[in-house]
């Protein structure tokens, strides 16, 4: 009885996807952007250095940070201007010289969406002109920084929604800001919108298709943060993005994996992630999230609720949260959590 009752409720979900109602809203397929950065074919070209670089697919992030090591400055900056687009988005490179390419690739650019990210000051660890685009933003001193922390933002974020006023605390650099603000100065935060997000709650929003290629970029970006020295992250997954921070727990690298919102990590339990971090979940109680059944089924959904206990992740307070978009505001208890656990506390300290 408890399985057919399941199905039915997957069998619901799926028509509800569909057709567009019980509250689901109709969305666009997106392609997925993967691959490696752009200007790979003349990077790949380039003999100057008296040899082959790197290749951006195939060369892990630790092969690359070792590459660089090996050059002097002058080889270093010759890269950096010869290839931009590369440099900025190649994982384990030095992250000073990225954020120097990302400032030339975005001075570069003419799309006028992405005209603030040009702004003077701001760290851009990555930057993907292609699609709907794709970006990455440094809040706080990831060099000095005795913590990390990573967010991964859930449907609707690209370079071109990246600094979108409407619901601050809910779009990355909101989220990003606020946590770093909340967990100090020895701590770094970064804003990762490093993947192809679904566009509304259609099909994309219910299947893993656009997860499963975000967590292979999640993954060596976080890889790269490692192989250049810097500490492992605890990583923040906020709606679809604790889809695609589910279906990489396996391989991540990470002290920590906190899902808010979550619709599900593809996964029936914490056991079944597969991961060493310490797993926690939030959901507040007016989340629409709680809307969306908690199945699995013919390739729709995403599995059982990471706030019920029988998933066996550390529940996290959010009981003065309001909505889908607040788990980062200020003053509540979900952000105070959140700030316990970016500094590194204790799974006793975190929750007091």
């Amino acid at each position: 009885m408890r399985r057919y009752a399941r199905t039915v409720a997957a069998l619901a979900l799926a028509t509800s996807v569909v057709t567009g109602t019980a509250g689901w809203v109709s969305g666009d397929a997106q392609q997925a952007l993967t691959g490696p950065p752009p200007g790979s074919a003349s990077w790949r070209a380039d003999r100057t250095l008296g040899g082959e670089l790197p290749d951006p697919e195939r060369s892990t992030p630790a092969e690359v940070a070792a590459f660089f090591a090996g050059l002097g400055d002058p080889e270093r900056q010759l890269l950096l201007v010869r290839h931009p687009s590369v440099v900025g988005n190649l994982d384990g490179a030095p992250l000073e010289l990225r954020y120097r390419a990302n400032a030339l690739a975005l001075a570069a650019s003419d799309d006028p969406r992405y005209r603030s990210l040009a702004a003077p000051g701001r760290q851009i660890l990555a930057f993907d002109p292609r699609g709907r685009g794709q970006v990455a933003e440094v809040f706080g001193e990831l060099r000095t920084a005795r913590r990390v922390s990573l967010v991964v933002p859930g449907s609707d974020n690209d370079a071109g929604t990246f600094d979108r006023k409407v619901a601050a605390h809910g779009a990355p650099p909101g989220m990003a800001r606020t946590l770093h603000k909340a967990a100090g100065r020895d701590t770094a935060v970064i804003a990762w919108a490093g993947y192809t997000t679904p566009v509304g709650v259609g099909i994309d929003a219910a299947t893993g298709r656009l997860a499963e290629a975000g967590a292979g970029r999640l993954e060596r970006f976080a890889e790269g943060l490692i192989a250049d020295g810097l500490p492992e992250p605890a990583v923040f997954c906020h709606s679809y993005g604790s889809v695609v921070c589910g279906l990489a727990a396996h391989r991540l690298p990470a002290t920590d994996l906190v899902v808010l919102g979550s619709p599900g990590m593809r996964a029936d339990d914490v056991d079944a992630l597969r991961t060493r971090a310490r797993v926690w979940a939030a959901k507040a109680p007016d989340d629409w999230i709680d809307d969306v059944p908690s199945v699995r089924f013919a390739g729709l959904g995403h599995g059982t609720d990471p706030t019920d206990p029988a998933f066996g992740a550390r529940r996290i307070p959010a009981y003065d949260t309001q909505g889908h978009a607040g788990y980062f505001a200020p003053g509540t208890e979900s952000l105070r959590v959140f700030a316990s656990i970016a500094r590194g506390a204790s799974a006793e300290g975190a929750a007091r």
